[in-house]
């Protein structure tokens, strides 16, 4: 049984920072890339930041840029986001999304419930 456990949410003051982690599990890890996607309350699903097999590759959304890091320990089963200079803007539910397509970000494969991350101003 696959299975995506977001962990790391919570609310943080502007300009602060989270770590948020994804453990992975039924399946095998290390083959695939994992992505972030997040949605904001009352809106769609924004593609946030992507990582190949190895770690070796991200990509990033043009918002987050500069201040989020998307890491994985193949070891652990485990995806990461890190995110500094938090906004209000950010404020979201952050969900891990295995990715079997690289090139579809907005292909929505096993994905896990969610973490809430609430910015204040």
């Amino acid at each position: 049984q696959i299975q995506l456990q977001e962990s790391g949410g919570g609310t943080v003051q502007f300009g602060g920072s989270l770590r948020l982690s994804c453990l992975a599990s039924g399946f095998i890890f290390s083959n695939f890339d994992m992505k972030w996607v997040r949605q904001a309350p009352g809106k769609g699903i924004e593609w946030v930041s992507q990582v190949d097999p190895t770690g070796a590759s991200a990509q990033y959304a043009d918002s987050v840029k500069g201040r989020f890091t998307i890491s994985r320990d193949n070891t652990k089963n485990t995806l990461y986001l890190q995110m500094n200079n938090l906004t209000p803007e950010d404020t979201a539910t952050y969900i891990c999304v295995r990715a079997p397509y690289p090139w579809a970000r907005n292909h929505m494969d096993y994905r896990g419930v969610g973490t809430l991350v609430t910015v204040s101003s």
